[in-house]
């Protein structure tokens, strides 16, 4: 009798297991998104030397008990880069930001930052735009004086971006690996979504077979801003791609595939049904931003991976007050936190 109890615990305690743990691995992205966003968590800090208009381009990783955000810097005169830590999502905004044109990265055009860990060399790895495709490593991440001097992934444009980009510009650089090899993206601003390779194995070096990942005739459906993430326990990959609207306001919409260098099949991809616009987007403290524009999947690890959990979707977007105008390199972004509210789990 209590051999036989014994057994009715062991499979209750195994279904239950199932039934606990189920739903993250078996959860699908929904064919339509719903989200909540927080009021403005991070602003610029002007000190002395910097007059800052905007911070803009988040990238996001949590390590070691701290989300660690680099971002953009902007104002009439250009971009740099600027690198601020915290524990809790309440401290963004009266964390210390650092500057990291004082730090090996140097001064001139810097953007568009993407920050991760690149597990077989153990070392974290900044890449971003530079009138190229650059990047710097650093074995610290929390030590914004470790990062090392811009290299560059290319020797030159690659000729069929020259080909295909016309009157738009080389943006918006977004690296993720497989377990063979690692792609790199970027956008034109004249819808074209690039994608180049190489092994793990070399790299950061050996980048080439750069093809048209993506194109669209209408330039505003995709515009810059891509992001590729690995649906944690799923052979999924998502993309997301920042567009402008009929409206001149930013969104995302998303497409999904089995691959990296697969095709990509639209998930929720337009303007009825965006993957994130203020259409979609709640406010429950006061719509501060008509736009939700360049950003980052708040990632489930920092690997070249890139993993994000289905049922835990935020995303670190910029934003700005809707009637702000003028010079683009002026304008006020601000940074905010989506949360989805519609998971399937």
């Amino acid at each position: 009798m209590q051999s036989r109890f014994r057994s009715l615990l062991v499979i209750a305690s195994v279904l239950l297991a199932a039934l606990v743990t189920a739903p993250a691995a078996d959860a699908a992205l929904p064919g339509s998104f719903r989200w909540s966003s927080s009021g403005v968590l991070i602003s610029p800090k002007s000190d002395a030397t910097h007059n800052i208009a905007g911070i803009k381009d988040p990238t996001v990783v949590y390590s070691g008990g701290k989300y660690h955000v680099f971002a953009s810097t902007a104002n009439a005169a250009g971009y740099n880069l600027v690198y601020l830590n915290f524990s809790d999502w309440s401290q963004a905004g009266s964390a210390t930001q650092y500057y990291l044109d004082k730090t090996a990265i140097g001064t001139g055009y810097r953007a568009a930052p993407q920050v991760f860990y690149f597990a077989p060399q153990r070392k974290w790895y900044l890449v971003y735009q530079n009138g190229n495709a650059a990047y710097s490593t650093n074995t610290d991440i929390a030590n914004p004086n470790g990062w090392s001097a811009p290299k560059n992934f290319y020797g030159a444009m690659p000729d069929i971006i020259k080909q295909n980009i016309g009157s738009g510009y080389w943006v918006d650089m977004w690296v993720i690996c497989d377990a063979a090899n690692c792609y790199l993206f970027s956008s034109d601003d004249n819808g074209h979504l690039y994608r180049s390779q190489t092994t793990v194995a070399n790299f950061p070096n050996g980048f080439g077979n750069t093809v048209i990942a993506m194109r669209d005739s209408n330039k505003n459906n995709l515009f810059e801003a891509s992001n590729v993430y690995k649906i944690a326990g799923q052979n999924q990959y998502l993309l997301l791609v920042e567009a402008i609207g009929s409206d001149g306001r930013r969104y995302f919409r998303s497409w999904t595939s089995s691959s990296i260098a697969g095709t990509w099949s639209p998930l929720a991809a337009g303007e009825s049904n965006p993957f994130a616009r203020a259409s979609n987007v709640t406010f429950p403290a006061g719509q501060w931003s008509k736009d939700i524009s360049h950003g980052e999947m708040i990632r489930a690890g920092n690997d070249q991976t890139l993993p994000v959990d289905p049922c835990h979707l935020q995303y670190l977007y910029q934003g700005k007050d809707p009637n702000a105008g003028g010079d683009y390199n002026s304008l006020p972004w601000r940074l905010g936190l989506l949360t989805q509210t519609n998971s399937n789990c």
